[in-house]
């Protein structure tokens, strides 16, 4: 930071960067409290659920569960580690019209609730 006799210190470039994602955290956690408070945060997540299990998603991930599981062995996999395994591979596959569907839902909520 610099510093002055006759005004405050001016922040760095990281310092500022890190005042803005506070800002988009307390965003965030404000869209999902009206989200949750208003019940349409368990409808989103139905609609997500019926929507990975009708593109298969579900179904694959399963199938890539059970080869890891039958790679390493039974005894030899921990949940924490199928977990760890899985998911980069999970989030990377989930279909791109979900993604797009779930957007439009919470930019309509978000108008309707206007935030």
């Amino acid at each position: 930071m610099k510093h002055s006799v006759n005004r405050p210190p001016t922040p760095d470039e990281d310092d500022a960067s890190e005042g803005f994602e506070k800002d988009e955290v307390t965003l965030r956690e404000i869209i999902n409290v009206k989200l949750v408070e208003s019940g349409e945060k368990e409808n989103l997540m139905e609609l997500v659920r019926d929507r990975l299990v009708e593109c298969g998603w579900k179904d694959e991930m399963r199938i890539a569960c059970r080869e890891h599981v039958k790679k390493k062995g039974r005894k030899d996999v921990t949940v924490d580690e199928l977990i760890r395994v899985i998911t980069p591979k999970g989030r990377a596959s989930v279909p791109d019209s979900v993604k797009a569907e779930l957007l439009n839902r919470i930019q309509n909520f978000i108008v309707s609730a206007a935030l």
